[in-house]
């Protein structure tokens, strides 16, 4: 038995080729739309391989995908799979200098991009030799430097709607790049029989996997239409991609906007009848909530059964305010990775009180980094999965051998999670070991002081990170965003604030004020901004004769 992403994808197409798979809205708020059946987007995948197949492009070859949210986005990846060329994820926030490391890092071999993007591609194409064919969605500004592609809409009407492709494998691989927070992206080569059962569930989330690859489509065909899945993250990040996928094994309808825009959200799930929204955190869940308070108050949310947030946990404050306001809505931290697919989803007593607790698979362990045998209840190691992970990391051959290893003749990934676990088998997680924080000896994971910080009413959002420190060695710094009209915040009412939730170690030492809390596009924490501006922060308030515990502008 195979599992191949593409032979899955037709499966269902011939199932339900005329029930409606895609809604796409362009610029939210102007009425643009597009709308795709199954059968309609299977055509306009089979284009696009025949396209790149016939400019050269060859099994195992690479393509990026520096775009937008977008038809062209999933049309490219599903024609990537179908042609057995690997996809490959590119953040379109990156400049000029970070695009030329990914293009060499995955060797990419061709590229799909966003007109507005012209000038970084003009820019970095001179230092990436391997990559020879261009691809552009949508039309450059007038000024913009002249490129050797061919537009989408031209590749498009030249390829055939037809499949006709040769057999492909579950070993057809599907690279996912992650930034992380720290150092340089890495590309996560994914098996896609792996990533079928790890990262997409093995065709349900919700009940039991699949024993055989007609079984998907045999669920699909005996069950009916009616579910609206809304991925509203960028499709750049593996989780809007994967949640896509999903909803196309169940059969139902994905429905994705350009940008996140809060008040267009609201409206999109109203007027579409959504029933599920993923997102990430309480960077993009807040200003749902605060759009429901103001101008978008009222809006009918009745056919949104879940909200599920993956990448960053929405805090309790945070979704007590949605509750208030959808009280009928399962709210949903999930915990996963691009290395690992899903562990676990949180217990309903996680919260500031009790930790981040998990519910994990059976796949999911806390193990001795060191050993990389179990721990024994209530000891702190890393999490690991087994069974369905992935190869490795592209190009990175000592890095993989840090994460990847084999087992009782399994293999494992070593995730770079700090957790301990119950004897009732529930895991808490602690942080990132790399974001750990070192004071006086003592260790502070920044994910559980912000959670304290976010439970002041007057703070919107918050990073936490660790500064040095001729003392501590390092202490706490918090860079908060207050809400807006809010008063200031000084450092002692954030630090008493803090002590009733926090042991006393763990309480910021320092307080930074920022206009802005910086975020990667899907609400990811970016602690290498935060920690930069409460080191630039502490060191001139030290050259003040402030001191380091003063708050910082």
């Amino acid at each position: 038995m195979e599992y191949n992403l593409a032979d899955l994808f037709e499966s269902i197409v011939d199932v339900v080729p005329d029930r409606e798979a895609l809604v796409y809205v362009d610029h939210p708020g102007t009425g643009a739309e597009r709308r795709l059946t199954y059968a309609g987007l299977d055509a306009a995948a089979n284009r696009v391989a025949h396209h790149l197949i016939d400019a050269g492009l060859r099994p195992g070859e690479h393509l990026g995908l520096h775009l937008y949210n977008g038809i062209e986005y999933l049309q490219t990846v599903l024609a990537c799979l179908k042609a057995r060329i690997v996809p490959v994820n590119v953040n379109y926030r990156y400049v000029e200098e970070e695009l030329v490391y990914l293009y060499r890092d995955a060797d990419l071999a061709a590229l799909v991009f966003d007109a507005e993007f012209t000038e970084r591609v003009a820019g970095a194409l001179p230092q990436t030799e391997k990559l020879r064919h261009l691809v552009r969605v949508g039309t450059p500004h007038e000024e913009a430097p002249a490129l050797d592609c061919v537009e989408f809409t031209a590749a498009e009407a030249a390829g055939s709607p037809e499949r006709g492709f040769p057999p492909r494998s579950p070993d057809d691989l599907f690279i996912i790049y992650t930034g992380g927070t720290t150092g340089m992206p890495k590309g996560v080569m994914w098996r896609q029989e792996d990533l079928f059962f790890a990262g997409l569930f093995g065709g349900d989330p919700s009940g039991e996997p699949v024993k055989r690859p007609e079984e998907l489509a045999e669920r699909v065909a005996a069950g009916g239409a009616g579910l609206t899945f809304f991925p509203t993250p960028p499709l750049m990040h593996g989780t809007s991609t994967l949640t896509t996928f999903i909803a196309f094994h169940y059969g139902q309808r994905v429905v994705i906007h350009r940008k996140y825009v809060p008040e267009e959200v609201l409206r999109t799930i109203e007027k579409e009848r959504v029933s599920s929204v993923s997102l990430v955190g309480d960077a993009m869940l807040r200003p749902l909530v605060d759009a429901l308070h103001g101008p978008l108050k009222g809006t009918d949310l009745s056919s949104l059964f879940s909200l599920s947030s993956s990448g960053a946990i929405m805090s309790d404050t945070v979704r007590d305010q949605f509750r208030a306001l959808a009280p009928n809505v399962l709210l949903l931290n999930n915990f996963g990775s691009s290395e690992s697919g899903s562990n676990g989803r949180a217990t309903d007593d996680s919260g500031p009180a009790t930790g981040f607790r998990l519910h994990v698979n059976e796949r999911t362990q806390v193990v001795d980094p060191a050993t990389r045998e179990p721990v024994a209840v209530g000891e702190v190691g890393r999490l690991a999965q087994r069974g369905h992970v992935p190869l490795g990391y592209y190009n990175d051959p000592a890095k993989t051998a840090e994460t990847f290893f084999r087992r009782g003749g399994e293999r494992w990934v070593l995730l770079g999670d700090m957790a301990t676990i119950d004897a009732e088998g529930i895991v808490t997680v602690l942080g990132r070991g790399s974001q750990c924080i070192n004071t006086g000896g003592e260790k502070v994971y920044p994910e559980e002081v912000e959670q304290a910080l976010k439970s002041h009413p007057d703070v919107y959002d918050a990073l936490v990170a660790g500064v040095p420190d001729t003392t501590w060695g390092n202490h706490v710094a918090a860079v908060v965003q207050l809400r807006e009209g809010a008063a200031p915040l000084d450092l002692a009412a954030v630090q008493s604030h803090c002590r009733t939730r926090l042991a006393g170690y763990k309480v910021p030492r320092q307080l930074v004020l920022a206009d802005t809390i910086q975020r990667s596009p899907s609400g990811k924490a970016d602690y290498r901004w935060a920690r930069a501006v409460a080191t630039q922060a502490d060191a001139g308030a030290a050259g003040s004769g402030a001191g380091s515990s003063g708050a910082g502008t």
